[in-house]
């Protein structure tokens, strides 16, 4: 849309990249695939994405479920994961249903080495509410971690908890939002106005910023920010 610019990671920027490096010799060279996500429209849409490009590596995944968002009991689909014989789990699931899915891998003894489960949704916000026992050797697909040793990021850092507490930790969903604010900044001096359209002209010519997670350029065609593969 003309209307929108882009901060977030879409498909092509997280999903197919995850892939790649699941499917090859960094990842493991896993071939087996269940997809499991919350039953809304990203992880469908961004599964419906996945099986398409694994068929191009002539893979399938070899399994496929989607719950309620907000339910804990994963008990069934955990079984049904080790019943497919994954290898791997691309994780799309949201918000508190992953306590009840790394609840169900801890109870089944799922060992991360065989059978890591790659999340797209977890940041250090949501690690804050996870048992370090049940996640520790999984993995986390993102374009931004606060733990980055750049020194753009420890002063995004410093400044974050001076301003929200010592306790609080910054994470992939707040570091575009920064970015954006200082990209919609540098759209209004050059257009020397607030007006909308002079604001959007200056989108359109494009723009750049060094963020805490490293330096995105907006691309003009499309007003999707660029992003990292981590």
């Amino acid at each position: 849309s003309p209307y929108v610019v882009y901060g977030g990671a879409v498909p092509n920027q997280q999903i197919l990249p995850a892939l790649d490096w699941l499917t090859g010799p960094a990842g493991g060279g896993r071939k087996k695939i269940f997809l499991l996500g919350s039953d809304y429209v990203y992880p469908r849409t961004a599964n419906f994405i996945a099986k398409k490009y694994l068929k191009g590596k002539d893979l399938k995944p070899v399994g496929e479920a989607y719950l309620p968002l907000g339910d804990r009991a994963f008990g069934p689909v955990v079984q049904q994961i080790l019943d497919s014989g994954a290898d791997c789990v691309l994780n799309t699931v949201n918000g508190s249903s992953n306590l009840g899915l790394f609840q169900a891998l801890a109870d089944a003894k799922v060992d991360p080495e065989k059978l890591p489960v790659v999340s797209t949704s977890i940041s250090e916000d949501e690690l804050r509410s996870l048992l370090p026992a049940q996640v520790r050797g999984h993995l986390c697909v993102s374009s931004y971690f606060q733990s980055l040793d750049t020194a753009a990021n420890r002063t995004w850092v410093e400044g974050f908890c001076d301003e929200f507490g010592h306790d609080r930790v910054t994470g992939d969903p707040m570091e575009p939002d920064w970015c954006l604010v200082h990209l919609w900044k540098q759209a209004v001096e050059k257009a020397g106005s607030f007006e909308t359209e002079a604001v959007r002209q200056a989108f359109r010519e494009g723009l750049e910023f060094a963020g805490p997670g490293g330096r995105v350029t907006l691309d003009p065609r499309t007003q999707h920010t660029t992003k990292y593969f981590r």
